[in-house]
């Protein structure tokens, strides 16, 4: 369970507004500076593996060893560190999503079996070796969704949300998401296989302080901005309870044990 950690104070960590943005949006993208040859060694990595057998599933990091390496990477690393704190952990599920061409793509859907949380327990880092074009099959999220849990079969009746994002992003690229947000592979019209590489992390311990690049003397107006979020897919009582899931998070993340309505009601408006 813990093949990973993370103990350097010299990383690039988020900022204030990075970290509030990722509690509301669920998402936050890195982009490695790796050289181009890189990332085409770990495709020809992973095009040896296909060709040779079956997907690997938690094996591929054995199997194409220079993953290691996008994980271990500054901007990664800082990233994990301050949605998760130092000493987060890689966690032992791990798979490469092989899209062929002429693959239909997902339904929507959430990750693991209903057990979600508000607090950010554990992520999903998803690393993209190639350029991805729209006819590739993006990976396709919808912000705002980690905090909505909804049963698989309603959801396979969803199609186009106005705000989804196609996550059409330069190689290497990594997306790290809250493990509960809505996502789906779109489908693959072009003539190459898109690979993306799910990755899973997840904290020790809950926060006692804040792990991301904090001023402290912002935390209370930022606790407040909230309240000027409305998320497009909100009506009036999802917005509510969405600010309250957020300034709960917020606080707790910075070791603030307030995990009730109550706590946090004076900061409404």
């Amino acid at each position: 369970m813990s093949e990973s950690k993370s103990t350097s104070p010299a990383l690039p960590l988020l900022s204030d507004a990075e970290m509030h943005t990722f509690l509301v949006q669920g998402y936050h993208l890195v982009q490695t500076d790796f050289a181009p040859d890189f990332h085409a060694a770990v495709v020809r990595e992973l095009e040896a593996v296909f060709a040779g057998g079956p997907n690997p599933g938690n094996e591929i990091l054995e199997r194409a060893p220079l993953l290691q390496q996008v994980y271990e990477h500054p901007r990664v690393r800082g990233a994990l560190t301050s949605v998760l704190g130092h000493d987060y952990e890689m966690h032992a599920h791990r798979h490469c999503h092989a899209s062929p061409p002429g693959m239909r793509g997902q339904q929507w859907h959430q990750d693991d079996v209903n057990r979600r949380h508000h607090q950010i327990w554990r992520v999903l880092a998803m690393y993209y070796p190639q350029d991805v074009t729209a006819e590739m099959g993006p990976t396709m999220i919808l912000p705002g969704t980690q905090f909505r849990n909804a049963p698989t079969a309603r959801m396979a009746s969803y199609q186009t949300f106005r705000t989804q994002r196609a996550l059409c992003v330069p190689a290497g690229t990594v997306a790290i998401t809250h493990y509960d947000i809505w996502h789906r592979a779109s489908p693959n019209r072009s003539e190459r296989t898109r690979y993306m590489l799910k990755f899973l992390f997840e904290r020790t311990h809950a926060p006692t302080q804040p792990s991301w690049n904090a001023d402290p003397s912002q935390h209370e107006e930022l606790l407040t901005d909230f309240n000027r979020v409305w998320l497009p897919l909100d009506n009036q009582s999802d917005a509510y309870k969405h600010r309250v899931l957020w300034m709960n998070a917020w606080q707790w993340l910075q070791g603030i044990r307030r995990d009730t309505e109550d706590s946090i009601i004076d900061h409404y408006p």
